[in-house]
């Protein structure tokens, strides 16, 4: 089995997240994740919350508290939603600890030494009214390639070009309106033309295998085109300090620099904290080892060319050469699985905007699985996708409580009025064995697409297979057999429903962890189907104060295949598992959205 990296986008810790965030990054890791530890892969799951850059420090000055309060107070409410929302994270940790201080200034040296930092005078933007510095992604304008406005002054999302501020077309300040002076000053730059080359060829290694979403692939290319020096430094004084440059306070290491490298600082921390301090290298020096990437696409950049760029001239494989640090030759991503954009209702998220569902209300509202089951069944997957309240209720009633939960319900209550117990079986009639042998195979069909990140279409295989079973209740019909000689056929069918149920619960266990140990319980089962995360509070390793991590236990999953149950496992009348949804909160919903409903 494979050694593998689950690298999951860091939450910026500006504010709590919504549901379009954790559709991109959160529920798909989570559901890969699990998926591969029950296949018997070596997994470590990392992330954490992003806390430094432009737009924390604007946040913490509009409340008037610090940075770190702000940080310190959205990082506790972010680790809070993803424990409830089930992530199975080996670390979450956060971009403020001491050790990430310690391993990104330890890469920026490493990088700078191999000759791939170079200084450059640039031009910078600062407010005409309070002569304070204006980072890229506050100057907004019309993008000077594709002509579209609102594009930042780092990037335009609606053609997804690297952008510097001085590029756009009329630009202005999103802090207050106005237009920004432009001034001289000094930045590293990371010389991404002398890794031009290398990242090419490793693109096109990865463009070979054929496992990378086509629309990923072509996006990577293609910014290879126009490829230049981009800023690893800015003007701000929230951030990590820069090695070299010590006498200047307010030149720090610029927050996607920095907040990439935390998959290797994360993997060194959990290593840390696991007593084996040297464990994370069989994830990043083992050219073996595969690493998956998870992000929304408006991430892609930083993963398929400024984090490869980072680690090739860490390797010294850039133009100039150069030797590795300390940490020993890094690999590569083997895959940067992006998914596309969750709109609501229609309309981007936007929190300033008030387009938003906080994961918090969901959760608060609504059954975890319920929204891990829309994700997985209706996300963005490799294309754009809608969520909607009437389409949520409309799966979660439909499918979710109609289809899974009856299933799981009426085999439970027949079970528990005619036996109490898991029955043997008899004979296997052609039907019976038509059954077990679709819901047996279909370990291998649903394990193949979630593992070749395909999530729809294996949950949609799972709900099809839900359905080839409830058609069989419906054909045998074991509430009609009553008679005593009808008695061991009726025990068969229960056997038959028992076990496709314990097998369609295994394979939906990584889709929806919560109710996969409550259908393990209904039917006797002891196991814990699906380990679920924790938090825990723990001191900084290598700075003052402490902060919460999320971790857990993954090591004792059921293996990912046919399971047989257990004959004499007590079942007792049961408890529906979902919750049906009252329409009417379709209508409450877009009020508390401020949408008219169509």
């Amino acid at each position: 089995m494979s050694t593998v990296l689950s690298a999951v986008a860091w939450p910026y810790a500006n504010g709590p997240r919504h549901i379009g965030h954790v559709a991109g990054f959160g529920v798909p890791s989570d559901v890969f994740s699990r998926y591969m530890r029950m296949a018997g892969h070596d997994v470590l799951m990392v992330s954490g919350t992003d806390e430094h850059g432009t737009p924390i420090l604007v946040a913490a000055d509009q409340e008037g508290i610090t940075a770190r309060e702000l940080a310190d107070r959205n990082n506790r409410v972010i680790v809070e939603d993803l424990v409830n929302l089930g992530l199975s994270y080996d670390l979450f940790t956060r971009t403020t600890s001491g050790n990430h201080y310690a391993i990104v200034q330890e890469m920026f040296t490493t990088v700078r030494d191999n000759g791939y930092m170079i200084e450059q005078v640039t031009r910078g933007a600062i407010s005409p009214s309070t002569g304070r510095t204006l980072p890229d992604r506050y100057i907004e304008g019309t993008c000077p390639l594709c002509k579209t406005p609102g594009a930042r002054g780092d990037q335009c999302d609606a053609c997804g070009n690297q952008l510097d501020p001085t590029d756009l077309i009329d630009p202005v300040s999103r802090i207050n309106g106005e237009t920004p002076k432009f001034i001289e000053t000094t930045h590293y730059f990371l010389d991404l033309p002398a890794l031009a080359d290398a990242l090419g060829a490793w693109l096109d290694e990865r463009e070979a295998t054929g496992l990378w979403r086509p629309n990923v692939i072509r996006f990577s290319q293609n910014i290879l085109k126009d490829i230049k020096p981009r800023a690893m430094t800015r003007d701000i004084d929230w951030g990590i300090p820069v090695p070299g440059w010590e006498d200047q306070p307010t030149k720090r290491l610029y927050v996607w620099f920095d907040a990439v490298i935390g998959y290797l600082s994360a993997s060194i921390e959990w290593a840390r904290r696991s007593g084996d301090p040297e464990a994370w290298r069989k994830w990043w020096n083992d050219p073996e080892a595969l690493s998956y990437y998870f992000m929304g696409k408006d991430n892609i950049v930083f993963h398929s060319q400024i984090w490869p760029a980072e680690l090739i001239a860490h390797n010294g494989g850039g133009s100039k050469g150069g030797e590795p640090g300390r940490l020993g030759t890094l690999n590569l991503p083997t895959e940067v699985v992006s998914s596309e954009f969750l709109t609501m209702e229609g309309k981007k998220f936007s929190s300033s905007k008030g387009v938003v569902i906080y994961v918090r209300d969901v959760l608060e509202r609504y059954q975890a699985d319920a929204l891990r089951y829309f994700i997985s069944a209706a996300g963005p997957e490799n294309q754009d996708a809608d969520f909607t309240w009437s389409e949520f209720v409309s799966r979660t009633n439909n499918e979710l409580v109609a289809g899974w939960g009856n299933l799981v319900n009426r085999t439970a209550a027949m079970i528990a009025k005619n036996v109490g117990e898991i029955p043997a079986a008899g004979e296997f009639t052609d039907a019976d064995n038509a059954l077990l042998a679709k819901v047996t195979e279909g370990f291998d069909t649903v394990g193949n697409l979630i593992r070749t990140h395909r999530q729809r279409a294996a949950i949609s295989e799972i709900m099809h297979l839900v359905g080839e079973a409830n058609a069989y209740v419906s054909a045998t019909e074991p509430f009609k057999l009553k008679a005593e000689e009808e008695r061991p056929r009726l025990l068969t069918i229960l056997h038959v429903l028992a076990q496709v149920v314990t097998d369609l619960n295994t394979m939906l266990a990584p889709f929806l962890p919560f109710s996969a140990n409550e259908v393990e319980k209904v039917l006797g089962g002891t196991l814990e189907v699906a380990p679920m995360p924790r938090i825990e509070e723990v001191d900084d390793l290598d700075a003052d104060g402490s902060y919460p991590i999320i971790t857990g236990d993954y090591t004792n999953v059921p293996a990912w295949g046919h399971r047989p149950v257990t004959v004499g496992a007590p079942v007792a009348k049961p408890k529906p598992i979902f919750r049906k949804l009252d329409p009417s909160i379709i209508e409450e919903e877009l009020e508390r959205l401020g949408v008219d409903k169509q």
